[in-house]
C-alpha cells in the first residue's frame, strides 16, 4: 500500500492538535484529534471551503447541546433526539459534510460532567475548534501534490491503453472477456481523471501573471481528456459492433484500420509534443492525413451503407455510429493540436509539464 500525501498530512494535522491541546493543559485533547481528521482535505481551496462549513457545524452544534442540556438534561434520549435535530437543520443549510463532526461536538457536550457544564462545554468546544484550525495549517505548510502532473500522467496511461485496444480491434486480435473487462476498468480510470482535473483546477495561484496560463492550460486538459474520452467512445464501438465491422469487405476494413493507426500515432505524437518532445514546427505528416483521404473513407463507408441487406435494418445504423465516431476523434485530435501549438507559442515558460 502507498503512502499517500492525504494519509501523512492527515497523521501530522493529529500530531499538532493533540500536541497543542496537551500544551494547553485541554481536559479532552482526543476531540481535537477527532475534528482535525473532518477537517483535513486534498487541497488548500478544499480546505478552506471545509473549514467554514466545519466552524459553521461545530457552532450549531454546540449551541444545541448546551440548550438541549440545560433544558432536558443529557439523557441518551435527549442526545438522540439532538442529534436528529441537528442533521435536519444542517441538511436544511446544505451542511451536509459537516454533519458528522457536528454530532461528535454534541456528543462531547453533553456528555461533560455536570459540574460546570458550561466550562468544560467550552472546553471541548475550544478543542474541536483547534483541531479545524490545525488541519488547515497543515494544508497551508505542507504543499499539495503536484496535481498537474498526476492529472497527466493520468491521460496519458490511460490514453496509451486505449489506443492499444484500438490497435488490436481493427485488426480484430482483442480477447472478448479481457477487452470487457477493460473497458469497464478504463471507464473508472477517466472518472479518476476528471478528479484530478478538479483538484488541478482548485490548486490556488499566487501570482496574477501566471493566471492566464493557468486558465488556458485548463482548457487544454479539458480537450485531453475529450480526446480520450472520443477514443474511448470508438474502442467500445468497435467492441459493441465487431460482428458488423467483420463484415465488412477487406478494402473497406483495410482502409479503415490505416485511417486509424493515423488518427493513433497522431494522438500519441500529440501528447509527446506538448511534453517538448516533438518541436512545435513539425507538420507530423506520416501520421495526419489530408482531407481527401478523410473523404474517401467517408464516401467508402456511405457506398458500404448503400449496399447492405434491406432486411438488416441496424447495420447501416452501427456503421454510421462507427463512421461518426471516427470523424468526432479525428476533429476533437485537430483542436487539441491547434491548443498545444497556441499554448506553446505565447506560453512558452509554462509549456513544460515536470513528471518527476
Amino acid at each position: 500500500m502507498k503512502l499517500g500525501a492525504r494519509m501523512l498530512k492527515t497523521g501530522i494535522a493529529i500530531t499538532l492538535a493533540l500536541y497543542i491541546a496537551q500544551l494547553l493543559n485541554l481536559p479532552s485533547p482526543i476531540f481535537a484529534g477527532i475534528a482535525a481528521i473532518f477537517a483535513i482535505q486534498p487541497t488548500i481551496y478544499r480546505s478552506y471551503l471545509s473549514v467554514v462549513e466545519q466552524v459553521q457545524g461545530n457552532i450549531i452544534g454546540a449551541v444545541l447541546a448546551v440548550g438541549f442540556y440545560l433544558l432536558f438534561g443529557s439523557h441518551v434520549l435527549i442526545i438522540g433526539l439532538t442529534a436528529v435535530i441537528t442533521i435536519v437543520i444542517m441538511v436544511k443549510l446544505k451542511l451536509e459534510s459537516s454533519i458528522r463532526l457536528a454530532l461528535v461536538t454534541i456528543i462531547a457536550i453533553m456528555e461533560a460532567p455536570s459540574e460546570q457544564f458550561l466550562y468544560f462545554a467550552s472546553l471541548r468546544t475550544f478543542s474541536i475548534f483547534l483541531g479545524i484550525l490545525s488541519a488547515i495549517a497543515v494544508n497551508f505548510i505542507f504543499l499539495p501534490p503536484k496535481y498537474e502532473t498526476r492529472l497527466f500522467q493520468s491521460i496519458s496511461d490511460v490514453t496509451e491503453d486505449v489506443l492499444k485496444w484500438i490497435r488490436l480491434s481493427t485488426r480484430f486480435a482483442s480477447e472478448d472477456h479481457l477487452l470487457k473487462k477493460d473497458i469497464e476498468t478504463i471507464k473508472k480510470r477517466i472518472a479518476k481523471v476528471n478528479q484530478f482535473y478538479t483538484m488541478y483546477e482548485e490548486e490556488p495561484r499566487y501570482f496574477k501573471k501566471k493566471d492566464y496560463a493557468k486558465l488556458r492550460k485548463l482548457v487544454l486538459y479539458q480537450q485531453m481528456i475529450q480526446v480520450t474520452q472520443k477514443s474511448f467512445d470508438l474502442l467500445k464501438l468497435q467492441h459493441q459492433y465487431e460482428t458488423t465491422l467483420q463484415k465488412l469487405s477487406e478494402s473497406l476494413q483495410a482502409e479503415t484500420r490505416e485511417r486509424l493507426d493515423y488518427l493513433i500515432g497522431y494522438h500519441e505524437q500529440l501528447l509527446l509534443k506538448y511534453m517538448g518532445r516533438v518541436r512545435q514546427e513539425a507538420e507530423l505528416d506520416d501520421v495526419l492525413q489530408d482531407e481527401t483521404d478523410r473523404n474517401q473513407l467517408r464516401d467508402s463507408f456511405l457506398k458500404e451503407i448503400r449496399k447492405t441487406d434491406p432486411e438488416d435494418v441496424f447495420q447501416p445504423y452501427h456503421l454510421m455510429r462507427i463512421l461518426s465516431a471516427i470523424l468526432d476523434y479525428e476533429e476533437q485530435l485537430e483542436h487539441l493540436d491547434k491548443l498545444i501549438n497556441s499554448f506553446q507559442t505565447y506560453h512558452e515558460d509554462e509549456s513544460q509539464v515536470d513528471l518527476t
